[in-house]
């Protein structure tokens, strides 16, 4: 089931007619997936510490329709897969019911020199469960 993380659009993410900038809503699904781990108890800062850091290799984003400057939206966080370094994580933001942007976002965990390492055992039971 997806998580749901709801904002407002405020003026700083839109453009001088009002839309959000296309770019903005990079920083919104961050924001999605970022309380989508919290949610989960995973704790970003802890692995920093540790010295491991998830960092985006990937997005295929589709924008559908505008969201302006007030709207309040909804955006969807979903692992569609997790590899041995890799999750895949499918956004998509909503106005009411009215979709708006689609996301697949391949994030990778790397170690302080940038090299791919395992993702550690907790990220496993966010995996789809086979049918």
């Amino acid at each position: 089931m997806p998580h749901t993380y709801s904002t407002r659009i405020y003026y700083d993410e839109t453009d001088a007619g009002g839309v959000v900038y296309y770019g903005r809503y990079l920083g919104l699904l961050e924001r999605a997936r970022t309380e989508f781990l919290i949610d989960n108890g995973i704790s970003i800062s802890k692995f920093h510490e540790m010295g491991l850091f998830f960092v985006i290799a990937h997005v295929d984003i589709h924008y559908r329709k505008p969201a302006r400057l007030g709207d309040i939206i909804s955006i969807t966080t979903e692992v569609m897969q997790v590899k041995n370094t890799s999750i895949l994580v499918k956004n998509r933001v909503f106005r009411d019911d009215t979709p708006l942007v689609e996301a697949d976002v391949t994030i990778v965990c790397v170690n302080r020199d940038g090299r791919p390492q395992r993702l550690p055992d907790m990220f496993k039971p966010l995996a789809p469960k086979a049918e």
